[in-house]
């Protein structure tokens, strides 16, 4: 990646129930019905999970990477979708281009969200909260008028407090009933403390459920009582790095800088989780070539040259273990590949039935 700018204001733009609202573009009957995408649509069938269900089937408790046999449960009236991931990136490369044109840099992070910097003008007056308010509003209208999809915008002086904010407008929207004036939220230095004080740990940004337990372990419970902690204590306690960005983090701060160029992958991968558990060598070496073959074509197709061979096995008992192997040369020829991803099956001593594979193969920097 290129060289991160920091800017004066940064803004986070989140686009709505994201598959859902494309979904809704195609077909307009959706539109107020409860909507569950994911998989190849069946709820029926056994492992597969929701990746976006509408806010009317989230009312009915229904959340994504729930299995879908569950959400068949709490939604059965539901309309089920397929993923169309050709959709949905064709959906969100629209997006990005019309954020490019309105950001002095653009920061993409996945299909749906992407954080957008922006500078006082050299040639103009600064610009203040106000202004930057009135450019997330023209956001916000630019990219329903060009692609129908709505969204949300939490403007803020750096990452992880503007992400937040996206989180209070999201909010803002179900409680006013998805008014569009709901849309954009401020979350700065006068409001934080009021906002986030209360709050549990686990609610600012980067804070996992692990981070969250270990504060809780030496009475830690909220962002205010973190706010108290002493830094030296935080650094004793997670070691310097994530002791001092705590420490940060529970006053608002954060990351302010933005990276337009974009990430260049280090590695792929293929995985998949079998309708059935596969115990029989021969289908598993089957799986192994097959799952090799998918991604070594992405891999030649993106022009990159693999070093490093990964295999993902994942037991009927959810255990999960991974072995790596470096090829004896770089190649893109699938026979000496697959060997080396065959010789890490027979590595492996599966005594149980599999339900998962996956193959990574690492890669070369262009």
């Amino acid at each position: 990646m290129g060289v991160p700018t920091r800017y004066r204001w940064l803004l986070h733009v989140d686009l709505d129930q994201f598959q859902v609202s494309v979904e809704r573009l195609r077909r307009e009957e959706l539109v107020g019905h409860a909507v569950i995408v994911g998989g190849d649509g069946d709820a029926n069938r056994a492992r597969q999970v929701v990746t976006c269900a509408s806010y009317e089937a989230r009312d009915l408790g229904v959340r994504a990477g729930m299995p879908m046999r569950a959400a068949g449960k709490k939604a059965p009236d539901a309309v089920f979708l397929p993923l169309d991931m050709a959709a949905y990136e064709a959906a969100s490369a629209r997006v990005m281009d019309v954020l490019r044109e309105i950001g002095d840099a653009v920061e993409v992070w996945g299909w749906d969200e992407a954080y957008l910097g922006f500078d006082d003008r050299a040639d103009t007056e600064a610009r203040d909260l106000d202004d930057i308010v009135v450019v997330a509003e023209t956001i916000r209208r630019t990219v329903l008028a060009e692609t129908g999809l709505r969204c949300c915008v939490g403007v803020s002086d750096n990452k992880q407090r503007a992400k937040a904010a996206t989180g209070f407008a999201k909010q803002a929207i179900r409680d006013a009933q998805a008014l569009d004036e709901a849309r954009v939220f401020v979350l700065d230095e006068t409001n934080w403390s009021t906002l986030m004080d209360h709050r549990p740990c686990r609610d600012l940004w980067s804070v996992g459920s692990r981070t969250a337990a270990k504060l809780a372990s030496v009475g830690i419970d909220t962002v205010a009582q973190l706010v108290a902690a002493d830094r030296d204590e935080l650094i004793a306690l997670f070691g310097p790095h994530q002791g001092n960005w705590l420490y940060v983090l529970s006053r608002g701060g954060g990351d302010d800088a933005i990276d337009s160029a974009p990430p260049v992958a280090k590695s792929h991968s293929k995985a998949h989780t079998f309708d059935v558990d596969l115990t029989a060598r021969d289908d598993l070496q089957a799986a192994v070539r097959g799952l090799t073959r998918e991604v070594l074509d992405q891999v030649i197709a993106e022009g990159r040259m693999p070093f490093r061979v990964g295999l993902t096995v994942r037991t009927s008992t959810f255990y999960t273990r991974t072995k790596m192997r470096k090829m004896p040369a770089p190649t893109t020829d699938y026979e000496p590949i697959v060997a080396v991803a065959t010789a890490l099956l027979e590595a492996f001593e599966i005594d149980r039935p599999i339900r998962l594979m996956a193959v990574r193969l690492e890669l070369l920097d262009p």
